[in-house]
C-alpha cells in the first residue's frame, strides 16, 4: 500500500503544480468507472490527486475569501451594533412607559396591555406580509438555505428582521435578539456575495461567515460564533468555512466592542473554583437540564404547530391576545419582559430567592412559548439562557443548603445551568460551553461546564429528541416541502443516518429522478466515485449533483438520508 501510494506521488510530481487548476482537477489521471468498488491502487491514485487538488483549491480560495469575509464581518457587526442600540433604547422607553402607567391608579394596566398588543400585531403583520421567512429565530431558515432547500432574499429579510425585531422585542415579547442577529448576519453575507458576483459555493461560505459574525457580535463571543457555524449550521469542518467564519467573527466583535465597550455581556461575581467533590451535583444539574430541554423542545413545537393549524381568520386575534397577555404580565413584573437580561443578571449574582424561582421559571417558560408561537421576529437564545440560569440557581441553592461544604456558591450553578440548558435544547455542547465562558469570563468553571453539558447532551440523545432548530426545520419542510426551484445545477451533501430509508441500500434502488447523480461517497477513511451497485451505509457522507429539472430530488434525498421525527420517537 505504501509503495503504491509513493509510486502515485512520484507520477504526480512529473506534472508541474501550476498546471493543476481547480477548474481542471487532475485531468492527467485516468478516470475509469467500473461496476465494482475502487481497488487499492485506484484509491491511492485518487487520494494523492485529491490532496493536491484540495491544497490548490484551498490556497486560491483563501486569498479570495478571507478579505471578503472581513468585509462581511464588518457589515454584520455594524448591523448587530445598531440592532442592539435600538433594542436598548426600546427597552428604556418601555420601562419609562410602565413607570408612567403605574402613576395612574385604576386604569394604568390598560396602557402596557395596549402597548405590547400593538407592537406584537405590527411586527407579525409586517413579517407575514413582506418576509415570512423572517419570522421566529431565523436560524432554521439559514440551515435550509445552506442545504439548498430555501432561498435567502436579503433585500426583504434584512429590513423586516431588523425593524420587526425591534418592534416585537421592544414591545415586551419574551424573545431574544441573538437569533435575528444571526439571520441578519447571514443576509449581509448574501448581499456582499451578490454584489461581488461570486460562485454559489463561495456565496454559501459568506452566508455562514456572516451568520457566525452575527452571533459573535450579539454576545461579544467570536469563538462561539465560529464554533456555532461548524457545529450547528454547517455540521462539519471545512478549512475555508472555518477561516472565513473566524475572520468575520473577529472583525464583527471588534466593531461591536468599539461601539459598546469591551465588557462581557453578563457581569458575574468572582466565585471560588468549585471543588471536585461538587462534580456529581453538576452532573445532576446536567440530567435535569437534559429533561428540561426535551420538555422545552416538545412544548415549542406543539405551540408552533398549534398556530399553523389555526384557521387564517383566527391567527391575528390570537396574536393580539398573546400580546395583551404579555403586556399584562409586564404590568406586574417588568423583569419578565423582553430578552430577560436583568433576570439573568440577578440569577448570576444569586439575588433571586428560592421561593420566587418557580414563579419566574414557569412564567418565563409560558411567555417564551406564547411569544415564539406568534411568529414575530425574535429568537430563543436569550430566553433559554434565562431559564437555564434560574433552574441552575434553584439546584445550587438547594444543594448549598444540604451540602454547604461541597457547594460553595449557588451562583456558579446559574452559570453552568445556562450552558447545560443550551446544550440540551440546541444540541451544540461546544458552542454552549464556549458561549458561556466568553459571555461571563468564568474560565475556572470549565470542568463543571463539561460535566453538566455532557450529561445534558446524553439525556437528550437517549430520549431521541431532535435539536430544536433541526426539528423546526423538519416541520417546515414537511409542511411545504423542499420546493426550491433550482435555476442552475447545485451540489449538495447529506449524511446517511442509521435507520434512514437509504441505509444499507444500493444506489440503483433509491429511485432518484433523472438529473440527480450521486458523484461521491466518503466513509471517513476513504472517498470514491460510486457506481449503481454501491451500497449506502450508515454514517456515510454522500455528495449529489442536482439539475434544475430534478429539483424534487432535494426533498427525496433529505427524506432518504434522515430519520423522521415519528420514527425517532417510535424507536425511543
Amino acid at each position: 500500500m505504501l509503495q503504491q501510494t509513493a509510486a502515485s506521488a512520484l507520477r504526480l510530481m512529473r506534472y508541474p503544480l501550476a498546471r493543476l487548476s481547480p477548474a481542471e482537477p487532475c485531468q492527467h489521471m485516468e478516470n475509469k468507472i467500473h461496476d465494482k468498488e475502487p481497488s487499492i491502487s485506484d484509491t491511492a491514485d485518487n487520494s494523492a490527486c485529491s490532496e493536491i487538488q484540495e491544497y490548490l483549491e484551498t490556497r486560491q480560495q483563501r486569498r479570495r475569501m478571507l478579505p471578503r469575509a472581513a468585509f462581511v464581518g464588518a457589515g454584520a457587526g455594524i448591523v448587530a451594533l445598531l440592532f442592539r442600540a435600538a433594542l436598548t433604547g426600546a427597552g428604556a422607553l418601555r420601562s419609562e412607559f410602565l413607570s408612567w402607567a403605574h402613576s395612574i391608579p385604576i386604569w394604568g394596566w390598560v396602557f402596557p396591555v395596549l402597548f405590547t398588543l400593538t407592537g406584537t400585531m405590527v411586527a407579525v403583520i409586517i413579517t407575514r406580509r413582506y418576509a415570512p421567512e423572517a419570522s421566529g429565530s431565523g436560524i432554521p431558515h439559514l440551515e435550509a438555505v445552506v442545504r439548498h432547500f430555501r432561498e435567502l432574499k436579503w433585500k426583504r429579510v434584512l429590513p423586516v428582521k431588523f425593524f420587526g425585531g425591534i418592534i416585537a422585542i421592544g414591545s415586551g415579547l419574551a424573545l431574544g435578539r441573538e437569533g435575528p442577529t444571526v439571520q441578519m448576519g447571514g443576509a449581509v453575507g448574501d448581499a456582499f456575495s451578490r454584489w461581488l458576483k461570486v460562485s454559489e459555493r463561495e456565496r454559501l461560505t459568506l452566508i455562514l461567515a456572516g451568520a457566525g459574525a452575527g452571533l459573535a457580535a450579539a454576545f461579544n463571543a467570536p469563538f462561539s460564533g465560529v464554533i456555532f457555524v461548524l457545529e450547528e449550521l454547517r455540521g462539519d469542518f471545512q478549512p475555508i468555512v472555518f477561516g472565513s467564519a473566524l475572520v468575520a467573527a473577529i472583525v464583527a466583535d471588534v466593531v461591536v466592542r468599539i461601539g459598546s465597550g469591551q465588557f462581557p455581556i453578563f457581569s458575574v461575581p468572582n466565585y471560588p473554583t468549585p471543588p471536585l467533590a461538587s462534580l456529581p451535583v453538576f452532573a445532576l444539574l446536567g440530567v435535569v437540564a437534559g429533561l428540561f430541554g426535551v420538555i422545552f423542545n416538545r412544548s415549542l413545537l406543539a405551540v408552533v404547530e398549534g398556530y399553523r393549524r389555526l384557521p387564517e381568520r383566527f391567527v391575528l386575534p390570537l396574536v393580539a391576545l398573546t400580546g395583551g397577555m404579555v403586556g399584562l404580565v409586564g404590568w406586574f413584573s417588568p423583569m419578565m419582559l423582553g430578552s430577560g437580561d436583568l433576570l439573568v443578571e440577578a440569577a448570576l449574582k444569586g439575588d433571586v430567592l428560592l421561593s420566587a424561582i418557580p414563579l419566574f421559571l414557569v412564567g418565563r417558560f409560558l411567555l417564551t412559548m406564547a411569544s415564539y408561537g406568534t411568529g414575530a421576529p425574535g429568537g430563543i437564545f436569550a430566553p433559554l439562557l434565562v431559564l437555564g440560569a434560574l433552574m441552575g440557581l434553584a439546584i445550587g441553592q438547594i444543594a448549598h443548603g444540604l451540602l454547604p461544604e461541597v457547594v460553595l456558591s449557588a451562583g456558579t450553578f446559574a452559570v453552568v445551568g445556562m450552558a447545560a440548558c443550551f446544550t440540551s435544547i440546541v444540541r451544540a455542547p461546544l458552542t454552549g460551553i464556549m458561549l458561556i465562558i466568553e459571555m461571563t469570563g468564568s474560565y475556572s468553571l470549565m470542568l463543571p461546564l463539561l460535566m453538566s453539558c455532557f450529561c445534558a447532551y446524553a439525556i437528550a440523545e437517549l430520549l431521541k429528541e431532535l435539536p430544536v432548530y433541526e426539528a423546526l426545520l423538519e416541520r417546515d419542510l414537511e409542511r411545504v416541502g423542499a420546493a426550491l426551484a433550482l435555476k442552475k445545477p447545485v451540489v449538495v451533501e447529506f449524511v446517511v443516518e442509521p435507520g434512514s430509508p437509504f441505509a444499507s441500500r444500493p444506489i440503483r434502488s433509491l429511485g432518484l429522478p433523472a438529473g440527480c447523480i450521486i458523484v461521491r461517497c466518503a466513509d471517513g477513511k476513504r472517498e470514491w466515485v460510486p457506481t449503481a451497485n454501491t451500497r449506502l451505509e450508515a454514517h456515510m457522507r454522500i455528495t449529489a449533483m442536482v439539475a434544475p429539472e430534478a429539483s424534487d430530488a432535494l426533498e427525496k434525498l433529505r427524506q432518504g438520508c434522515q430519520v423522521s421525527s415519528d420514527s425517532r420517537q417510535k424507536t425511543g
